[in-house]
């Protein structure tokens, strides 16, 4: 592999195509990145808290999407102390697991983001993809089966699995260096992982994330156009 300069990384922020061509190795976000599916979740998890009245379930909604790569296992405690319910293991794994049971079906059906799939698909044998996503690693496996998308992916480290620790444990592993690598992602969690790892961040633009578009200056895109 032939590593990507800090220079030419710059050169090539006005085409993301190219910047995700040019890396040995990409890590991929899911919700947001390759399914548009963030709001699903949101109005999973609004649902969930509905019957603690209006003020909770919406304070809920504001919470995931303004940290949208943040775990379910985390938040979870937080909402659960906003609706004045007991935080013990148990409550825990029973709300995590209705909201998994909510949520599933709809992020499979959820819209693909414009032409992320098409590279995917396009890419897979030339490019070395890993999938790093806050949701739990055995839903991520049976979503990624359903959408037939599995063997895209050399790896998929899921919840409870942390962005930036997997990231650094695969460069590490595989002996690849930062420079060969770019994170794909929509939140300031991806965000991090990269900058933790040194790692070039490519940001999918969307409604949601408009505070952190402000902040980063890097590249981005909303469909990703490779034709």
């Amino acid at each position: 592999m032939v590593a990507v300069s800090q220079s030419m990384r710059q050169g090539l922020n006005d085409n993301p195509v190219q910047l995700l061509q040019s890396a040995g190795i990409v890590f991929w976000d899911f919700d947001g990145v390759i399914k548009d599916s963030v709001e699903v979740k949101s109005d999973a998890f609004e649902r969930l808290f509905m019957n603690f009245g209006r003020s909770v379930s919406g304070q809920v909604r504001r919470h995931h999407e303004a940290n949208g790569g943040m775990s379910r296992f985390d938040k979870m405690p937080i909402y659960l102390a906003w609706a004045g319910e007991p935080i013990t293991p148990e409550k825990i794994h029973e709300y995590c697991s209705r909201f998994s049971e909510n949520v599933q079906q709809a992020v499979i059906d959820a819209p693909w983001v414009p032409g992320v799939r098409e590279y995917l698909l396009k890419k897979y044998t030339t490019q070395r993809f890993v999938l790093v996503t806050a949701t739990p690693h055995k839903e991520m496996e049976y979503i990624l089966a359903a959408l037939a998308l599995t063997h895209c992916f050399q790896e998929i480290h899921g919840a409870p699995a942390k962005k930036a620790e997997a990231i650094g444990e695969v460069l590490a592993r595989w002996q690849i260096s930062a420079s060969q690598a770019l994170m794909v992602g929509d939140s300031d969690s991806d965000c991090n992982a990269a900058q933790a790892n040194q790692v070039a961040f490519l940001l999918r633009s969307t409604p949601l994330n408009q505070s952190l578009q402000k902040r980063h200056v890097g590249p981005r895109f909303e469909e990703l156009d490779h034709e």
